[in-house]
């Protein structure tokens, strides 16, 4: 017998389709989502807590009301309200941290991918082959930037006669690092006789180059006392017992890292000659 109901087709007769509440979920507004920003004052849907964001704990927002009392609240979807209307807070994105400025061993800020500039025609000139490493280990990064080249010579008996020949103009001026630059000195009666506007002579009160570097760096307490008459290096060298000064340069050098381990006045001079001789031409 066939039966009285009849049998329905789900592929024709579906009147409600497979989800019941699919339209219905469509029809509902979706909840925006906010950053919890400080400041931002919210209301805990669930109690009606209102407060200002001031801090996070985990996976929840803390919020203080206006009598500062703070309550922790979770970050769950639609729990809270602004101005009456639902939305969902969550933590703001961290802003990236900018990488550090990178300083050179001068102290001055690096510039990131900078190529050495073509050389300039203006040069330094430095008494030796020390004074230039240590110019080179400090200010290196920089002159390469400026396009300054560091020349040593061999010590300044005829700095007049060199700065002559290299004739120095508006365009082509010279900076001099002159050793033991100190009032009465032999250095400074050469010195008084160069009066090129376009030159200009620093110096420091150091016999020599090593002694710009700060003892304590090098391992010792003090630079030795040398007798007046004696080689400065050879009497370094023999107070403290090295036989090899080339030794000991390398342990002097190698002891400086950037700019604190040396002498204010070697720090002076030479920051001004760079200035000198990277100004725009007159």
């Amino acid at each position: 017998m066939r039966s009285p109901f009849r049998r329905r087709d789900d592929r024709h007769d579906d009147r409600y389709g497979t989800d019941v509440l699919a339209d219905d979920r469509n029809r509902r507004p979706k909840v925006p989502v906010v950053d919890a920003e400080p400041g931002l004052v919210v209301e805990d849907a669930g109690g009606g807590f209102c407060g200002a964001v001031v801090g996070f704990e985990a996976d929840a927002v803390v919020l203080a009301d206006r009598h500062q009392k703070r309550r922790l609240f979770p970050l769950v979807p639609g729990g809270f309200l602004i101005d009456g209307a639902v939305v969902t807070l969550r933590r703001p994105a961290r802003p990236a941290t900018p990488a550090a400025r990178r300083r050179t061993a001068s102290g001055s800020i690096a510039v990131p991918d900078s190529p050495a500039k073509v050389a300039r025609a203006s040069r330094i000139w430095v008494e030796g082959i020390h004074d230039a490493a240590l110019v080179e280990r400090i200010w290196g990064d920089d002159l390469r930037v400026e396009g300054v080249v560091v020349e040593p010579l061999s010590g300044v008996d005829d700095l007049v006669g060199a700065v002559a020949q290299f004739q120095p103009g508006p365009d082509r001026r010279l900076g001099v690092l002159v050793d033991h630059l100190v009032a009465g000195s032999k250095e400074s009666r050469i010195v008084a006789q160069v009066t090129s506007p376009y030159v200009l002579v620093t110096g420091h009160p150091y016999v020599d180059i090593w002694q710009a570097v700060k003892p304590a760096k090098v391992g010792i307490r003090a630079w030795p006392e040398v007798p007046k008459g004696q080689p400065w290096k050879e009497g370094v060298c023999a107070a403290l017992g090295v036989s090899d000064p080339g030794a000991l340069w390398r342990r002097i050098l190698g002891s400086v890292r950037d700019y604190r381990d040396v002498e204010a006045p070697l720090l002076g001079a030479v920051e001004h000659l760079i200035d000198f001789v990277t100004a725009p031409a007159d």
